[in-house]
């Protein structure tokens, strides 16, 4: 365990503090929330941050953790919250659901945070968010699994960053019928993220006229590959392949050599590539393929200065490199995500002027009264609409071409075109 300890005097005069709010992201509200609770006092906000530090969500984890170090640090540099400087406590989750559970036993029982934020890999948070609702403990995914909205958690379960599978893949389904094929192989992982896939592209798919032809589910700690390509139909306009963990740039090196120079379309989940530069020779048959991206991993031509500051703080170039070294790639289209929902977290307890505990249920509903956010330096992938009922955000969607070595954007997803109607009402449900 790590504690980032950061002691300094951070209080701000009331009014240097209600100068921060008013020049932070804009978001929207339903009235009677803000005011709402009475603070009490406390010296420090506690949040605990499960990382996937080991396991096959290594090369997330390792990301997110930077990520979250550099919202924290500039969240303190403002002033902190409430003017309570944020004290950032991680665990290792080791991408295994029983240490995730574990962590978050943890981080309630002996640490005593204010909230949880940081879970991505949907098998982990699968078996988290019901615990944390045990514990009646804040629990904010970064993750992208569709189970939160479609009501499977509890009222202490939050996504206020990144989309759910379900939005992306109904949202993207039009564009690539239209562009690249009606007749769909997937390629997925064979667990809890894999299966929303599967099941909310054959519906996209089938609703818009096509049909998936290959159904191929592998295994997300699998090494090699070759036995499962030869399943790919001979009729298949479009490959869609979406895969995480270690094995990746392994998955994709294989799949050129078994295509060769009559590929199909390909449209894949930047998952299938994050942490991996395309500078690979055996990578050169991408060219011409396209990618679903949250966030685009370069720097685009119309980049806006929210995306430049967001760069520079967590220490990413215009290629989505470290800036200390070239080679390290980021996992650019997920960890926005933590800096986002950390600055979500920041609003909803300054508009319940959460100073601890106490003021845990107001920080809870004044969540739920967010109706979302505007594209800022806090919030730099985009504009985003909140549905306070299912406790999950829905944000602009890109599609990426790879032209040279590099994903250029061809196509983005507005945030109202990724709605889809209510499946869960988590305001219902008791504290």
């Amino acid at each position: 365990m790590d504690t980032i300890d950061i002691k300094k005097n951070l209080t701000l005069p009331r009014r240097s503090l209600l100068k921060g709010m008013a020049a932070a992201g804009t978001v929207l509200a339903a009235p009677g929330i803000i005011g709402r609770a009475v603070a009490q006092s406390g010296d420090v906000i506690k949040l605990g941050a499960p990382f996937h530090r080991t396991g096959i969500g290594a090369a997330y984890g390792r990301w997110y953790e930077r990520t979250a170090l550099a919202a924290v640090k500039l969240i303190n540099e403002q002033g902190g919250i409430n003017g309570l400087p944020v004290e950032l406590i991680i665990e290792d989750d080791g991408t295994d659901p029983k240490r995730g559970v574990e962590a978050v036993e943890k981080f309630s029982a002996e640490h005593k945070v204010d909230a949880i934020f940081g879970h991505l890999f949907s098998h982990v948070s699968a078996a988290s968010a019901p615990r944390a609702g045990e514990l009646k403990m804040p629990y904010f995914l970064c993750s992208e699994a569709h189970s939160l909205a479609a009501g499977a958690f509890n009222r202490y379960v939050f996504q206020p960053s990144i989309s759910d599978v379900k939005s992306q893949v109904s949202s993207m389904a039009p564009w690539i019928t239209d562009n690249l094929g009606k007749k769909v192989t997937m390629i997925y992982p064979d667990y809890a993220f894999g299966y929303d896939h599967r099941d909310n592209l054959t519906a996209a798919i089938k609703a818009q006229g096509g049909e998936i032809v290959g159904d191929i589910a592998i295994p997300p700690t699998e090494t090699s590959y070759t036995r499962y390509l030869p399943r790919i139909p001979f009729n298949t306009e479009v490959i869609y392949h979406v895969l995480v963990g270690p094995g990746v740039l392994t998955f994709v090196k294989e799949l050129g050599e078994h295509l060769g120079s009559q590929r199909p379309e390909i449209f894949g989940f930047i998952d299938s590539l994050e942490a991996v530069s395309f500078d690979i020779p055996q990578l050169a048959y991408l060219d011409g393929t396209h990618f679903w991206e949250a966030m685009p991993r370069y720097a685009q031509p119309n980049q806006t200065s929210f995306d430049k500051l967001y760069r520079e703080k967590v220490g990413v170039d215009a290629n989505g490199a470290s800036v200390d070294d070239a080679k390290s790639v980021a996992t650019f289209s997920h960890m926005f995500s933590v800096w986002e929902t950390l600055f979500a977290m920041k609003k909803a307890m300054e508009m319940a002027d959460y100073k601890g505990p106490k003021q845990k249920i107001a920080m809870l509903e004044a969540m739920e009264s967010i109706t979302g956010f505007e594209e800022s330096n806090e919030f730099p992938q985009g504009r985003k609409i909140f549905n306070g009922k299912m406790h999950q955000s829905f944000a602009q969607q890109n599609i990426s071409k790879v032209v040279d070595g590099k994903l250029k954007v061809v196509h983005t997803v507005s945030p109202e075109d990724t709605l889809y109607p209510d499946e869960a009402d988590y305001t219902k449900m008791s504290f």
